[in-house]
Parts: structure tokens; C-alpha cells; sequence
């Protein structure tokens, strides 16, 4: 007998403490956090920032963003991932987990590293996935860098997307004062609805 796919559900409500312990002011943080960064920690320091809008452009303000990335080196921790010429940082966890009433202006921030390419000829990303009421099921997106020009142009799956739609994957490079800042807006339907992926 094969296992099968668990099915899934409705989308919420949510054990709002223990899938966001940072918005419900819940000191458990190690469940997940928006903070994927330490002292410890290699690589680049960035901030990844956005909104989650619906299908008339209105902020979704109850929206719950995860993230999951590789390391400096493009290695993500998992026991999959075994390849031995990428570097392991035993500190980077590469998940986090942001809800978007955690700010007044419906904003998800993550501060993270910029994660190295998984693969020889892939583009660095981060994979993003939303929970939003309304779904019957979460959907998976990914975030590319817009200064990654060359790597975007050769990435395998950005080279699959329509040329009108790529944009909607790319997050904008801002130098701030606070150091290295990517802005992606995740819109949910409409005229820049974010290309979403099937898994």
C-alpha cells in the first residue's frame, strides 16, 4: 500500500500564537520567527519586505507569509539537500513565518540573508508560500532579486514564464540606511496577479 497525500483544508482559522508568536506578542519564538538572522549567521544581510493585496488591491491585513530559502552558500537545512561542495551554516535555519497585521500598514518583514543558488545555472530565490482566508489552499510563490540580471536570465524556471509576467516574481533592490532592502508585493488576483506555482 502507497501512502498518499494528506488533502488538505479551508485555510484558518489559525492557532494564531502558535503559527505567529510574533504578532500575538507570544514569547515562543523558536516555533517560528521573522528574524532568520544572528551574530553567527553568514552571508549578506537583507531585509525582505511587502504586502499581501486581493483581487481589488485592498491590503490583506490577516495574511500569514512563510519563507524558505538556502544559505549564503545555497544550501538549504534539510536532510535532502546532502550536497557535500556547499557549505552547511549550522546557525541559519532558513525558515521564517510573518503575519501581516504584525504592522500597521499590513507590511510582512523578514530579515534574512541573501540566499546563493541552489544549482549551478539557477538564479538565487526564496520560496514564499500564503495562507490567507478565503484559500482552500495555501499557494506557493517565489521571490527572485532584481539585481540578479544575468542569473534571472539563464534560471530554468524564470525562463519557463511568460516575459510580462517575470516581473511579478522579482523583488526591487533599495540600498536604505538600514542597509540591504528587497520590496515584493504578493497580489493575489487582477492585472499583476504574482505567478503562483503548483507542487
Amino acid at each position: 500500500m502507497s501512502a498518499k497525500q494528506t488533502p488538505s483544508q479551508t485555510i484558518g482559522p489559525f492557532f494564531h500564537y502558535g503559527l505567529n508568536p510574533v504578532e500575538a506578542n507570544y514569547p515562543h519564538t523558536q516555533i517560528a520567527n521573522d528574524c532568520l538572522v544572528s551574530a553567527q549567521i553568514q552571508g549578506e544581510r537583507m531585509t525582505l519586505t511587502g504586502r499581501v493585496f486581493d483581487g481589488k488591491g485592498v491590503v490583506v491585513e490577516d495574511a500569514l507569509v512563510e519563507i524558505w530559502q538556502a544559505n549564503a552558500a545555497g544550501r538549504y537545512r534539510h536532510p535532502n539537500d546532502a550536497r557535500s561542495q556547499r557549505a552547511l551554516d549550522p546557525h541559519f535555519q532558513g525558515f521564517g513565518r510573518c503575519g501581516t497585521g504584525a504592522n500597521d500598514d499590513g507590511r510582512f518583514v523578514f530579515k534574512t540573508i541573501k540566499p546563493g543558488p541552489d544549482q549551478p545555472g539557477n538564479a538565487p530565490f526564496i520560496s514564499v508560500t500564503v495562507f490567507m482566508r478565503g484559500l482552500l489552499n495555501h499557494v506557493y510563490t517565489r521571490v527572485y532579486f532584481d539585481d540578479e540580471v544575468d542569473a534571472n536570465a539563464t534560471d530554468p524556471v524564470l525562463s519557463r514564464i511568460e516575459a510580462g509576467r517575470k516581473v511579478t516574481l522579482l523583488a526591487k533592490r533599495c540600498d536604505t540606511p538600514d542597509g540591504l532592502e528587497y520590496t515584493f508585493d504578493i497580489h493575489m488576483q487582477g492585472e499583476q496577479e504574482t505567478v503562483f506555482f503548483d507542487l
